[in-house]
């Protein structure tokens, strides 16, 4: 069962990989129409709500109203979405668009799965942890595809892409339908959604996150382990905001 356009991705490869390599300073791009048009549909068609399965929707300090579902029952059409970004032949794909080689997924999806995301949400600039807390693997590699029709600009919810360095901001990608960005994961890969959700009711920011590992990496790109490293883009509104998402995970915390 296909889901990704192979035919159509692969035919671009070399074009993608140009576009993959021109980014700096770290490496990104962004490919519409991901998905073939009618599985695209019966992806969306199938997404749950999230007041239906199991969606963990804890709140941290940097994270709020955002909720991620990973497990999933033998007949979920998401099972095989999964299964066909985690195949050898997909992963030979990205391999030779990114340089990465020997590429690795992580079948539990730690972290990754089914994302989905209420009026309010938000989640803070940051890098990723860089190892895999389980397989100790290195993490290498982010593919993110959205699922979302009709989005507007002034729902917010764009995946921000930052330069730390000289702290601009160096990519702004709508989460639009059937978009799919990819970028590489690791000490400079900036990335979050920091402004929160301004959706109308019944509208949620969906996504579908798959993570890729693998048994090392450069050499310069290697430092001691570490969790995902937030950082305040907003100034004092993002200060503010980080003040009243920690007093809603702490009264979370007392609840239970």
């Amino acid at each position: 069962m296909e889901f990704v356009d192979i035919a159509n991705f692969r035919a671009k490869r070399d074009e993608l990989k140009e576009q993959w390599n021109s980014k700096r300073p770290f490496r990104y791009l962004v490919v519409d129409n991901f998905l073939s048009p009618s599985k695209a549909e019966e992806v969306l068609n199938s997404y749950p709500a999230v007041d239906q399965g199991e969606w963990d929707g804890t709140t941290y300090i940097n994270q709020k109203n955002k909720f991620q579902q990973r497990e999933f029952l033998s007949d979920s059409i998401f099972l095989n979405v999964f299964d066909e970004l985690n195949s050898a032949d997909f992963l030979k794909d990205i391999e030779y668009i990114t340089g990465i080689e020997k590429l690795i997924p992580d079948k539990k999806l730690f972290g990754g799965g089914l994302h989905q995301s209420i009026a309010g949400a938000f989640l803070d600039v940051h890098v990723d942890y860089n190892i895999h807390p389980e397989t100790k693997l290195h993490r290498r590699l982010n593919i993110l595809i959205y699922m979302n029709k009709d989005w507007r600009d002034e729902y917010e919810g764009h995946l921000q892409l930052w330069d730390m360095k000289d702290k601009v901001m160096i990519g702004n990608i709508a989460p639009t339908f059937n978009r799919m960005a990819m970028f590489e994961t690791n000490e400079i890969s900036f990335h979050g959604h920091p402004t929160p959700l301004q959706t109308p009711r019944g509208v949620t920011r969906k996504s579908i996150a798959a993570y890729y590992y693998s048994q090392s990496r450069p050499s310069n790109e290697i430092t001691s382990e570490h969790n995902t490293i937030y950082v305040n883009t907003q100034g004092v509104k993002g200060k503010t905001k980080n003040l009243f998402s920690g007093i809603k995970a702490l009264l979370e915390r007392v609840r239970r």
